[in-house]
């Protein structure tokens, strides 16, 4: 039964896509539907209980091992820091979690300097040129999204990015929108590692299905009408800006706690602005007689994406408050706030899995002006292009998610 809800979920979501294309005339089925097949397929064969069992348990532990790692570098620099007079899940994810995010961007800046990523990145890309037809420079940023962020990604493309189609640089934004960083993506496994066994494996999932998942929902959206210069495979452009791997463990840990510094912001200034509006919400509602905070009208607007996702029709305005966070505010804040929904037992197991793979983008309002600037950083030229396609890329990159979220479920155990 879930296959059939999945595969109406699919649906669903393929119908409100090409409802907002703007030109469903030329919408390339064929790139379509090979999209869907490698993510059908890989949620078939990731998700299977042998895979599950012998994969995701050893990333899990690996990853809890880095974890670790990191905990050991915070212990050093802040255990002083550390007592009774300070909530405890305050210093769990002040202290503890949020760390993470300097770890890992000092790895993931190893592992491109020792040129580990390039190879992993250029596979991916040439799996999905073969099977979708998509140009080399798309499928490129597309693939480095599951590790890299949004304005990282392009970087790699950089050359091409003044000369590319329209549609290719939707798709370019779509796949920043759709996917997260590999960095925070570690933040969001320590936040939901204890509440919610085997979620390092369903978010790394989750990115790598994310990736023909942006191909073909930005195809459906700004479908192909141009000639693209890069048809066939591109060269890289990795620019080697270390002398040697201590200094590129430096860059990327300087990187990384720029990023946390903006995390901690972002965190203030958004938890302030949902306990106003919340406030300012139910003040409004109760004078009307309705008593509804600003959360509970989120569910509501979101309910019907995570009903098309399967999730239960009684977990759908939870769901749905979640998939409303993240859109507008953050998937930070999302995963945070689920976390505390699975221990409070709001959550079944398996809708908590769906809702993982559903925020697991960085499709949020926010996104628009970092896409705007960073891409626009590369290509100047082409700034205004990208501000007009930026609501279109976003919407996109929220139901490349909503979408791994349905095939996703349609192989998770009741």
């Amino acid at each position: 039964m879930n296959l059939v809800y999945g595969v109406l979920g699919v649906a669903g979501f393929l119908a409100i896509a090409i409802a907002f294309s703007n030109n469903r005339k030329a919408i390339n089925w064929k790139l379509v539907g090979m999209g869907l097949l490698l993510q059908v397929a890989l949620a078939k064969i990731v998700l299977s209980e042998w895979v599950q069992a012998n994969l995701f348990n050893p990333i899990n532990s690996f990853v809890n091992t880095l974890l670790g790692f990191s905990q050991q570098g915070a212990t050093f620099v802040i255990k002083s820091f550390v007592s009774n007079q300070v909530e405890p899940a305050m210093i769990n994810f002040a202290f503890w979690v949020l760390p993470t995010v300097v770890f890992f961007s000092s790895i993931m800046t190893l592992l491109y300097h020792f040129g580990l990523m390039q190879p992993v990145i250029r596979f991916i890309a040439k799996i999905m040129q073969k099977t979708m037809g998509t140009s080399g420079s798309e499928s490129t940023s597309c693939s480095a999204n599951i590790f890299v962020g949004q304005t990282e990604a392009p970087l790699l493309v950089k050359p091409f990015i003044s000369k590319m189609t329209k549609s290719e640089l939707h798709a370019v934004m779509v796949g920043g929108f759709g996917t997260v960083a590999g960095g925070v993506l570690a933040l969001y496994v320590a936040t939901l590692k204890d509440v919610l066994p085997g979620i390092a494996g369903h978010l790394v999932t989750a990115s790598v299905m994310a990736a023909p998942g942006a191909l073909v929902m930005s195809k459906i959206l700004y479908p192909e009408t141009e000639e693209s210069m890069t048809m066939g495979d591109v060269k890289m452009d990795v620019e080697k800006v270390d002398n040697n791997f201590i200094e590129a463990a430096a860059r990327g840990a300087s990187e990384g706690m720029q990023l946390l510094i903006n995390i901690v912001a972002m965190l203030i200034a958004f938890v302030s602005i949902v306990a106003m509006l919340d406030q300012l919400t139910l003040y409004i509602s109760t004078f009307l007689g309705y008593e509804k905070s600003f959360t509970d009208l989120l569910g509501y607007m979101f309910m019907p994406f995570a009903f098309l996702m399967g999730v239960p029709a009684a977990e759908c305005g939870v769901v749905g408050q979640l998939l409303g966070k993240k859109i507008v505010l953050t998937e930070l804040l999302a995963y945070a706030d689920m976390g505390g929904m699975i221990a409070r037992n709001e959550l079944s197991a398996r809708s908590a899995i769906i809702c993982s793979y559903a925020l697991c983008g960085f499709a949020n309002f926010a996104s628009i002006g970092i896409q705007i600037g960073g891409i626009g950083g590369i290509a100047p030229e082409r700034r205004g292009e990208i501000a007009s396609m930026g609501f279109s890329a976003m919407f996109g990159g929220m139901l490349v998610t909503c979408i791994t979220g349905t095939i996703a479920g349609m192989f998770l155990a009741s």
